[in-house]
């Protein structure tokens, strides 16, 4: 067993036995797969990014040459590599070649800065970082901050870094992965602090992609429009970019979910499904009125990331001329999809059912008891492709999951009479603004940095473009800095633009609950009501 395979929680040797059994696992690695892709489409279209269009046998073969490469300036089996590029068909290539070459990519979000890539660096023990040219002052900072970080690949103007340009060679043979080892590392929602690093194995994920396909019926006439950021699971292989490679079909990948640049994009190349976060919905909504270009072309839009308002959801179909679905899931794994087949009702008031017939599901109250049907209660869920436990996290997997491997989602669901589920709520307590999945214990940990500040509480408020913004409950020792200079002390130490607090509230004390705790309800209730919530603290002194 590998070093990394060691910080993972597996399945049982008899459960995973039975996937094996039953063909969910089918001793498939992601490498190869991409090669048998390439064998059967070798001439068709597999990447288009703006006027750059690569085939499938060009992509596998860029990818057996970065394979080398890499495998040549040191990257051996099992290292850990932090991949941090935008849409673009490097991060494709680079993806599928370091796994070729035994290494696992761990993904990074584009608007990671210093304080989440030091997260990353520091959790995952990388040895390799690739990067957008945009990125080389971020990486030198994590290269002088984490000696372990010996490799950084630029794609673009390098810096004094390696190009990735230059590190492609021939074609060497290089020792298959085993195909229930780690293949890459997601990031999980982040609710308790910094993400942890979500293990997905070639056998897990091969067989998402499978099935994703088919539920979503992708072929290889399709053309997905890669909206999202392409690290997000739902872009990657919900069905995503992998999915439609799996298919035959073609990626379009943009590195801007503006209306104007995507609706020229399903033009020019007849796009025929994307995914989307409700953000970028209701942003498309609001220009469709109004564009001349010709969105005939587009099938079906697949929502996720975030629940979807029911309002908007009737909107949608009919607004962009397609079919809506909904999906739900995690990187954690577990899946839930509505079909184009479903009704209008399920498709705009449910996220769907369970991607696999092996997904087990429980729906539990507080005391983990099951509610009854139609009541809503806490998901648990396991199954094939729903890891056991995050990467070199012991204490965090001893509450995230039970005794007999089931996760503990965090998510407020009711499944219906039909056999779909209705996402209600959260029980952890993340905000997602946007589509980016905010730990408010994280943003308060910094704001506490501050001399200023002696006891804060971010919250969610809702809003109508970007679902959530984040508020921030704020009591200060002496005189309250300005809202501007805690945001420029977050901005300075290098934490994500999205982190930083929409608002910031001043109040004498924090309202507590009978037990001693921060009181989020009062808060959230104070700013939906417009009443001040110093004055609400004050009673709960």
């Amino acid at each position: 067993m590998s070093g990394v395979r060691a910080d993972c929680t597996p399945w049982p040797e008899d459960v995973a036995a039975g996937y094996r059994r039953a063909g969910y696992w089918r001793g498939d690695d992601l490498g190869t797969l991409l090669s048998g892709w390439a064998a059967a489409n070798r001439d068709r279209t597999a990447l288009v990014h703006r006027d750059r269009r690569v085939t499938y046998a060009e992509l596998d073969e860029w990818a057996h040459r970065l394979a080398a490469g890499f495998a040549e300036r040191g990257i051996r089996p099992g290292d850990r590599v932090l991949v941090q590029l935008p849409n673009i068909p490097e991060f494709v290539a680079v993806h599928f070649a370091l796994l070729r070459a035994g290494a696992h990519p761990v993904f990074a979000l584009p608007a990671h800065r210093a304080t989440e890539i030091g997260h990353l660096c520091a959790a995952s023990g990388a040895v390799g970082y690739v990067v957008a040219e945009g990125q080389v002052e971020l990486a030198a900072r994590a290269g002088e901050a984490f000696p372990a970080l010996r490799h950084v690949f630029v794609v673009g103007e390098a810096g004094g870094f390696t190009p990735l340009a230059e590190v492609e060679r021939d074609p060497v043979p290089l020792p298959r992965p085993d195909p229930s080892d780690v293949a890459f590392f997601l990031l999980s929602g982040g609710t308790t602090a910094l993400p942890k690093l979500v293990p997905r194995t070639h056998d897990d994920y091969a067989y998402q992609l499978r099935a994703s396909v088919e539920v979503c019926s992708v072929t290889a006439d399709d053309v997905y429009l890669a909206v999202l950021p392409i690290e997000f699971n739902l872009s990657l292989g919900c069905p995503g970019a992998l999915g439609t490679l799996h298919a035959g079909g073609t990626v379009v990948l943009v590195e801007e979910a503006t209306a104007g640049t995507c609706f020229e994009l399903v033009e020019r190349e007849r796009v025929t499904f994307t995914a989307l976060a409700p953000t970028i919905v209701r942003l498309w909504l609001d220009e469709v009125a109004w564009t001349s270009r010709d969105l005939s072309s587009l099938r079906t839009v697949l929502v996720g990331g975030a629940p979807l308002p029911v309002e908007l959801a009737r909107r949608t179909g009919p607004a962009l001329g397609c079919v809506l679905t909904q999906s739900f899931g995690m990187a954690e794994g577990f899946l839930l999809y509505s079909a184009a087949s479903d009704d209008e009702e399920t498709r705009t008031t449910t996220q769907g059912r369970p991607l696999s017939p092996a997904d087990e599901l429980r729906i539990v109250d507080d005391e983990e008891r099951d509610v009854a049907p139609g009541e809503a209660g806490h998901l648990l869920v396991r199954g094939p492709y729903t890891i056991r436990g995050y990467f070199r996290s012991p204490e965090h997997n001893a509450k995230a999951f039970t005794a007999d491997g089931f996760y503990r989602t965090g998510d407020i669901v009711r499944l219906t009479p039909s056999g779909s589920l209705a996402v209600e709520g959260r029980a952890k307590d993340v905000i997602i603004r946007g589509g980016d999945k905010i730990s408010p214990a994280e943003v308060e940990g910094y704001l506490l940095e501050h001399p200023a500040v002696r006891q804060v509480a971010v919250v969610a408020m809702p809003d109508d473009l970007l679902g959530e913004r984040t508020c921030a409950f704020v009591t200060a020792v002496g005189d309250p800095p300005a809202a501007v200079e805690l945001k420029r002390m977050l901005h300075a130490r290098g934490v994500a633009d999205f982190k930083l607090p929409d608002r910031v509230e001043f109040v004498d004390a924090l309202p507590l609950t009978p037990l001693g705790k921060v009181d989020r309800g009062a808060l959230r209730a104070a700013i939906a009501t417009g009443s001040r919530a110093g004055d609400r603290a004050e009673r709960n002194r």
